[in-house]
């Protein structure tokens, strides 16, 4: 059962890595077109009526994007390396899930465990197919025009100065933002203690308390004084 919830909640949290991970800003925004090229869309006047209607419309997954498009985003993907993506997540997948078998399997047992988990994960989950589902996103997100002045951005010097600092940046965003929520949501809780007691069981003590039940550190034992030297 442990190893189960670890899976699923390394599952839920790559999600929530993925979707929370940026794409490259333009440094000139403009605003998209309605109609991206190279992303098939349907016009109002061919709308369908009677069991068509009824049909779901195909998923943006699905649409074909323009070859010469495609091998812009692709090239854009490279130079933001946002390629590795798909690597990323696999190699952080595979660490919740020995975290979590760790909890459930014999330690002699893990390396074999895990193993046999990255050889079979590895032959059903291609990192290329993280690339290839970003594609159609990308097309319908961004123009071609705008593909191309990204790519020319963040070919520059300026452009491969973000790349290499952003994630940086980011991960120490993210945890002074996390730090700051924490303490606002600890001072919440413990202004409700009075209201809930049986918040004081589950929150940490504040700085300089002992947390409830801990028994206090027994004292020193005094060494001996040493003796007169002798003569």
């Amino acid at each position: 059962m442990k190893l189960a919830v670890a899976v699923l909640a390394a599952l839920y949290l790559a999600g929530l890595a993925q979707a929370q991970a940026p794409a490259p800003a333009s440094p000139s925004p403009q605003r998209a077109p309605q109609h991206q090229p190279g992303v098939m869309t349907q016009s109002p006047a061919t709308a369908r009526t009677g069991d068509e209607a009824a049909k779901p419309a195909p998923a943006d997954s699905d649409a074909k994007v323009d070859p010469a498009k495609e091998a812009a985003i692709r090239h854009l993907m490279d130079v933001t390396q946002t390629v590795k993506l798909g690597d990323n997540i696999a190699t952080y997948l595979a660490g919740q899930v020995r975290d979590g078998a760790s909890h459930a399997i014999a330690t002699e047992n893990l390396p074999k465990f895990m193993d046999a988990f990255n050889r079979k994960f590895a032959a059903t989950s291609a990192a290329t197919r993280v690339t290839d589902a970003i594609i159609p996103i990308y097309a319908k997100a961004f123009s071609m025009e705008e593909i191309q002045g990204l790519i020319q951005f963040y070919e520059s010097p300026l452009g491969q100065r973000v790349v290499k600092a952003l994630p940086d940046v980011e991960r120490q965003s993210q945890t002074a933002g996390i730090e700051i929520e924490q303490t606002s949501a600890l001072r919440v809780l413990r202004g409700m203690e009075d209201e809930y007691p049986e918040l004081k069981q589950i929150l940490p003590p504040e700085s300089g308390q002992t947390a409830p039940g801990a028994n206090a550190a027994p004292e020193p034992t005094p060494s001996p004084s040493p003796g007169p030297t002798p003569k």
